[in-house]
């Protein structure tokens, strides 16, 4: 017993070592909270206060309650059995299976899956006569979902809790969605958890029975809770007689998932709710340098809402470099320099699956994965597909090549009742027929169809508007063709324009736009960076071979890879080089999370932040830039609120005075000390033109050989007041700015 207590550190053996009574472990990021958990269950056994099989530990996730098992044997000697160890859902699915008679179920039933749910929602909607498509069924079952992670069944359901969805008939759908499932015999996700608290809540017998069976309960990520969770666990806590036995660890700090029904307020009131629990705040970090830790607690000493906790180094070789803030001009050049540091840590030796790239929104990464392929840098999205992979941007880019090349089957097959055009198997196949019998492209075999009156209803008018949208948008890059090829430049790259118009016109964009799911917005945010892209390319032609290009990218690089994830998914990872692209006003923090939470979002974000910085063991770079390209157009951007909150002494800026004047000229006017939850509009102007931008600081002379990103290399022939003459080797004379180029090596 001693050896296992001598490695602990004294604030992890304090948390092993208080064993009766409520307790709060408060695990700072990289302080051990893992080993102090699975120790705490090891001595619970070992000192033979418990069987195993009567302490119930709770984890988020199967793999940290597989690791979980796995360190408790290996401190034990010995495999364990009969334990109560797992995640909420499969923890109160055992219990469900115990007790299902109680709520009209035997112990046989199915649980279903997402598919299986939303079948059965649409069969309960039909009968009550809901419009589907004002109404979709992912809306409503996310509405259901929310209410049962509130523990909210129909009856439930206060006015202040219900909502207006289905025309206000939500509850009663709900209802009947609940009668049928009991019907079928089966429970959904959400039941699971919902009807083991209602079990509870309503039948004494079977909660004494628990209070008698568990003495000791463990929870893990205390702060990712929500509501049913946390009523689950006051109800198996809270005895009669005797203390709560139930220690919960988790970091105020780390609560990051509101947005998935978290509540922070949870491991904020444990004290309150078990009166006399014990604190014990874990602040060695094994894992960061001493100036990052001292950046993240820094910046999280910010918020209000928490406990209070400041993290130190753990370790004897704790010093390291500061935090690097890069001020940046624009999001093109952010790119670079994040891969000229990859780069470079590579050359000196450093392994690419030690770097990560870390974005606060997912269509972020399109600029660092292009960048990366450039440099022939492997990488791998984390958690989620490469941008040009995920299915709304293979929608659009089927829009495209449908509208550069109409013979392109393939593509039109795709877009052809994407939004629902009423396109059944029976009509595409008509077409399918037309167009090999008549050796004729699937566009064609529409047209005709349409002219000859064969397509009727409904069906006609979708096919016709879209067949219209197609040729208006041809037309339009035909005539900016026959222009740029009498001499006369039109003004701006008309293809984005047109690809915009087609999105919205179609119908796609609308269909989004429509949708309730939660990944909706970050949908609509990919396309707009997709068109964003659209700007790079002086033609569509051109764009859709690059992407073609870029979809080539190795997958069989082997397994060392730069790590590109959200900051979302970046909790509970590290690596030795962080780098935290895109803090500024609107993007970092979220505006769309201040407009939506106020204080309480602005607070989560800063959380978000926290957890940013603290993923890095070595060094972090931060990066802002002062224009960036959104939605196709340029935006003067203003940096996060969270670089200022950042203790200087432990922070490094780099970038150049004239930068400097600029984002302090475009700073918003800051009362108190504070910004406000609402940064002033920024600048727009529109999309073909370059933001002025500072020359580049000792300039480049003619004669110097330069590499340019799109060009590729060549020679500069003359240089005037920031602006170069440069003959590339490839595309031939072109004049830039000489803050594009780089001095090619020699």
């Amino acid at each position: 017993m001693d050896t296992y207590l001598e490695r602990l550190n004294p604030e992890q053996r304090l948390a092993v070592e208080t064993i009766d009574g409520p307790l709060l472990v408060l695990a700072g990021a990289g302080t051990g909270k893992t080993r102090v958990l699975t120790t705490r269950f090891a001595h619970i056994l070992l000192s033979g206060r418990a069987a195993p099989g009567q302490v119930l530990a709770v984890t988020f996730t199967n793999k940290a309650a597989r690791e979980m098992r796995e360190r408790v044997a290996d401190l034990l000697g010995r495999p364990v059995e009969g334990l109560w160890l797992g995640t909420f859902h499969a923890l109160c699915a055992r219990m469900l299976r115990r007790h299902a008679e109680y709520v009209g179920l035997t112990s046989s039933f199915t649980i279903l899956d997402t598919d299986d749910q939303l079948r059965l929602l649409k069969q309960v909607m039909e009968l009550h006569r809901i419009d589907a498509k004002r109404w979709p069924a992912p809306g409503l079952m996310g509405a259901i979902q929310r209410w049962k992670d509130r523990g909210l069944t129909p009856d439930r359901i206060t006015p202040a809790e219900d909502t207006e969805f289905a025309g206000g008939k939500a509850r009663q759908i709900y209802a009947d969605y609940q009668a049928r499932l009991i019907q079928l015999n089966a429970a959904d996700f959400g039941d699971l958890m919902l009807h083991t608290v209602e079990i509870l809540r309503t039948r004494p017998d079977v909660l004494a029975q628990y209070h008698r069976f568990f003495r000791y309960l463990l929870v893990d990520e205390y702060q990712d809770t929500n509501t049913i969770q946390y009523l689950w666990l006051r109800l198996l806590a809270k005895r009669e007689t005797g203390p709560a036995n139930i220690c919960c660890v988790g970091d105020d700090d780390q609560s990051i998932y509101s947005w998935r029904g978290a509540e922070v307020e949870n491991i904020l009131r444990f004290e309150k709710d078990f009166p006399g629990a014990v604190l014990v705040k874990l602040e060695s970090n094994y894992r960061s340098t001493a100036p990052i830790l001292a950046a993240a607690s820094g910046l999280i000493a910010h918020n209000d809402g928490r406990l209070g906790k400041t993290l130190r180094p753990g370790r004897n070789d704790s010093e390291g470099e500061r935090v690097l803030v890069a001020s940046v001009w624009d999001s093109d050049e952010e790119a670079r320099l994040v891969g000229e540091r990859i780069e470079s840590l590579q050359r000196d030796g450093n392994r690419l699956s030690e770097m990560a790239i870390l974005v606060r929104a997912g269509f972020q990464t399109r600029s660092f994965e292009e960048r990366l392929i450039t440099l022939g840098l492997p990488y791998k999205v984390v958690g989620g597909m490469r941008f040009y992979e995920r299915a709304e941007i293979r929608d659009a880019i089927a829009y495209m090549r449908v509208l550069n090349q109409p013979a392109d089957d393939l593509a039109f097959e795709r877009i052809i009742n994407l939004p629902r055009r009423g396109v059944g198997d029976v009509a595409l196949q008509s077409l399918h027929g037309l167009s090999r019998e008549a050796r004729i492209p699937m566009t064609e075999a529409v047209l005709r169809r349409l002219a000859d009156g064969t397509l009727k209803g409904r069906l006609r008018e979708q096919l016709g508007q879209l067949m219209a949208c197609l040729e208006q948008g041809r037309r339009r890059l035909a005539q900016a063709q026959f222009l740029a090829e009498g001499g006369d430049t039109p003004s701006g790259p008309v293809h984005v324009g047109v690809v915009e118009t087609l999105l919205e016109e179609s119908g796609y964009v609308e269909m989004w736009k429509k949708d309730k799911s939660p990944d909706a917005p970050g949908r609509l945010d990919n396309l707009r960076e997709l068109v964003r892209a659209l700007v790079d390319f002086e033609t569509l032609g051109g764009f859709l071979e690059h992407v073609s290009l870029v979809m080539e990218n190795d997958e069989n690089a082997g397994a060392d890879r730069v790590n590109l994830m959200t900051l979302h998914g970046a909790k509970g990872l590290e690596f030795d080089t962080v780098f935290l692209p895109g803090w500024e006003e609107g993007l970092f923090p979220s505006q769309r999370t201040l407009d939506e939470g106020g204080n309480k979002g602005l607070e989560e974000e800063r959380r978000l932040a926290y957890v940013g910085i603290t993923r890095a063991r070595k060094r972090a770079l931060i990066s802002h830039a002062a224009n960036r390209r959104i939605y196709a157009n340029w935006q003067s951007a203003i940096p996060s609120r969270f670089i200022d909150e950042l203790p200087e002494e432990h922070v490094e800026q780099m970038g150049s005075a004239s930068l400097a004047r600029e984002q302090r000229r475009s700073a918003p006017p800051v009362f108190g000390g504070q910004f406000p939850l609402t940064a002033r509009r920024p600048r727009t102007i529109e999309a073909w033109e370059q933001p002025a931008r500072p020359a580049r600081a000792g300039g480049i002379e003619p004669g110097t050989r330069v590499f340019h990103q799109k060009f590729g290399y060549g020679i500069v022939k003359n240089a005037d007041e920031g602006k170069l003459d440069v003959e590339f080797d490839k595309a031939g004379f072109k004049r830039v700015l000489d803050s594009y180029v780089e001095p090619a090596p020699s």
